[in-house]
């Protein structure tokens, strides 16, 4: 069996970003709509499963995992997996993606189970902005988290932030001065065309990496780096700070070329592309064929052959792809 996960495009695969669930406090109208409706808990993988499939992602050469969500904080139990995954031999990074909401009480924790860097979203420093976009008036909690995950000492910590015109364009220089101010990162990230939304015109409100770029030029000397974290940031220093600025691009800096991740749904789907519907079940395999994870490594060596080359988004239309944001992983 091969050690090692490479697709047609010989692209080696050493990245998963795994969803521990769809649910969320939050509501980001990026993201999702204001009412949801969640997958059945029984459908959901188990801890334990979830620990399985990173044990067999390991085995096969990936070297980092990110827990995702939705919001991966509010599943019940969740130190558990964690810190099963902190164990693997051969997982040179467990990273996390958090709205912060949580990061109060589980900062140190999750520092202790092993976790190494940790991206907290924030899309505005206005609280009436944040309460709109996320559609929760939760400002103080984040940035009570993001004062917590500082105190735990992560090797790194980074803002993400989705910039949608009219919306908060004008706070990214704001965002950025944050970020320095803190000694911490800052991604901006262009929004992704998943699922249908009602609540603005995904073409009309598209802000673009090189406008972002343009505009913290006029503040900030930014300075090229090939830095990378193994994903898709393209990251720029802020002369004389600590702070690295990174623009995550998919429309206009497509990085498909160098894809090296693929994703894991709350129910076990492995999405080879994050654009595109290719996928297989593994909560299938899993159930049919308990602990045996050398069936389950036949099945993901199987599935990495249909990885596509590339995603297809175009904002102008409407979304291929319906599921939202955080049924997908985020």
């Amino acid at each position: 069996m091969p050690t090692q996960l490479i697709d047609k495009f010989n692209r080696k695969i050493t990245y998963v970003r795994l969803s521990v669930t769809d649910r969320c406090d939050f509501r980001c109208v990026y993201c999702m709509d204001e009412k949801m409706t969640f997958v059945p808990r029984a459908q959901l993988l188990t801890l334990e499963e979830m620990e399985l499939v990173g044990r067999a992602f390991v085995e096969l050469g990936v070297t980092k995992i990110r827990l995702t969500g939705g919001e991966p904080l509010v599943r019940r139990n969740i130190l558990q997996l964690f810190q099963g995954l902190g164990k693997l031999d051969g997982l040179k990074e467990l990273v996390l993606t958090t709205n912060g909401s949580q990061l109060v009480k589980l900062a140190q924790p999750l520092k202790a189970a092993g976790v190494k860097r940790i991206n907290i979203s924030l899309d505005s420093l206005k609280p009436a902005r944040f309460q709109k976009m996320t559609r929760t008036s939760k400002l103080d909690t984040v940035l009570r988290g993001i004062d917590a995950a500082i105190k735990a000492r992560f090797q790194r910590i980074k803002l993400n932030a989705v910039i949608l015109k009219n919306r908060n364009h004008d706070e990214v220089t704001d965002l950025v001065q944050f970020a320095i101010d803190q000694g911490i990162d800052i991604s901006f990230i262009e929004e992704m065309p998943l699922g249908n939304i009602d609540e603005h015109n995904r073409a009309e409100a598209f802000y673009s990496s090189d406008q972002i770029r343009h505009e913290l030029k006029h503040t900030f000397n930014l300075i090229p780096t090939t830095e990378t974290t193994a994903g898709p940031s393209k990251y720029y220093k802020v002369a004389h700070t600590d702070t690295r600025v990174g623009f995550i691009s998919p429309h206009t800096h497509n990085f498909c070329d160098s894809c090296n991740r693929v994703r894991v749904t709350t129910e076990g789907r492995l999405l080879l592309c994050l654009g595109q519907e290719h996928s297989i079940d593994l909560r299938r395999v899993i159930r049919a064929n308990p602990d045996d994870i050398g069936l389950l490594k036949q099945a993901i060596i199987k599935a990495i052959a249909i990885k596509p080359k590339a995603h297809e988004f175009e904002l102008d239309k409407e979304p291929h792809i319906l599921r939202y944001m955080n049924m997908t992983g985020g």
